[in-house]
């Protein structure tokens, strides 16, 4: 079974068609991609490419239906479009993804795969505000956790290299968006993001965790609801306390030369990631293994010595030689680390041709 994995993100479109057993036959990714009815980008891939016999999209937010993979149809489509008040800015571009695949593979089975439902696994004390009980009832206010198809892969992959069955495994997901997840045998336990994918770490543009207070206080100052979204997804982050923009790679650059506003920025950075680990680990009731991963967590190496230094109290000890020359799935921490450290590549793709092919193949086998 040939999946053609569409991944819309919030500006870029990423396709890729995986083999049985997950060799990439072909690939492409437009890095400025309108959404809306646009076809063509999906529609000159389809051209060169290998027979597709199934499609799995990336979906951002499955809200309280969505708990797995689901098969797409005209009201699989509703209620996913009936989400996009929580992601707003993800929500649309999977609904494009979607329309237009369906629109040029009609006859071809198409599968929705959800970021959500990896921290559906999670007990009600993670998952549950602490708000009035009528709120949570009327509009199902739960933590819901977001990046879970890449959680779910590299948390399997790393237990997988590091042969420790049932690890209990602090993923670190990194790059324009970023969040934690604290997993066991396989399952999500907790998660940095909340309700939406503006909680947790501090991001590119977006805040990570602010008071709610500070909120209110700037709403009766006079700031519009539109204000401090706009201000808190797109202009928060890295680039609001750099000042440079989001780029990771900018504001290091910057630093280097003594920028204070870089500085500082790369300072609460990861003064944030390392009080995250540490509170991940703390639902774990320990760490086996701690990985980096996304475009961050790949290939920034002085991020993860960083980070890496705030926790030998965890039992992390990371190896210098090892950490400076990552290639591909890599463990970077000394032999005697309490606590393995690994660098695995971010393959949403796989996870989502998985979860494709295992849906389908259940329907076809409850069918004969």
């Amino acid at each position: 079974m040939n999946v053609l994995v569409v991944n819309a993100g919030s500006s870029s479109l990423k396709l890729r068609v995986l083999g049985e057993d997950d060799t990439v036959l072909a690939e492409h990714t437009v890095e400025r991609w309108s959404g809306g009815d646009e076809t063509e980008p999906l529609e000159d891939f389809l051209s060169s490419a290998p027979s597709v016999h199934a499609v799995g999209h990336r979906v951002v937010h499955g809200g309280s239906d969505f708990t797995s993979a689901a098969t797409i149809d005209d009201d699989t489509r509703v209620r996913i479009e009936a989400l996009t008040g929580l992601a707003p800015l993800h929500q649309p571009r999977a609904l494009a993804g979607i329309d237009a695949a369906r629109q040029l593979l009609p006859d071809v089975p198409q599968v929705a795969c959800f970021d959500t439902s990896f921290h559906t696994t999670m007990p009600a004390s993670a998952a549950t505000y602490a708000v009035p009980a009528s709120w949570r009832r009327k509009w199902n206010l739960r933590r819901y956790g977001f990046h879970g198809l890449s959680h779910a892969y590299v948390s399997r992959r790393a237990t997988g290299l590091a042969g420790k069955t049932g690890a209990r495994v602090v993923s670190c997901h990194l790059g324009s968006g970023a969040s934690l997840a604290a997993v066991a045998n396989g399952r999500s336990v907790d998660t940095t993001m909340g309700f939406t994918p503006l909680a947790g770490l501090v991001m590119a543009t977006r805040s990570g965790d602010v008071d709610p207070g500070l909120l209110l206080w700037l709403q009766r100052a006079g700031l519009s609801l539109d204000d401090l979204e706009d201000g808190l997804e797109h202009h928060s982050g890295l680039a609001g306390l750099s000042e440079i923009g989001g780029d990771l790679r900018d504001v290091r650059a910057a630093a280097e030369n003594r920028d204070e506003n870089a500085v500082l920025a790369l300072q609460v950075y990861v003064h944030r990631l390392r009080q995250s680990i540490a509170a991940m680990t703390a639902s774990l009731g320990g760490i086996d293994l701690l990985v980096f991963t996304g475009g961050v967590g790949e290939h920034d190496a002085v991020l993860r010595s960083d980070t890496a230094a705030g926790l030998a109290f965890l039992g992390v000890d990371l190896d210098v030689e090892r950490n400076s020359e990552v290639s591909e799935d890599t463990r970077i921490s000394r032999t005697a680390s309490a606590v393995e450290v690994w660098v695995v590549e971010a393959r949403e793709d796989v996870e989502i041709a998985a979860q494709t092919r295992t849906l389908l193949n259940a329907m076809d086998r409850r069918t004969r």
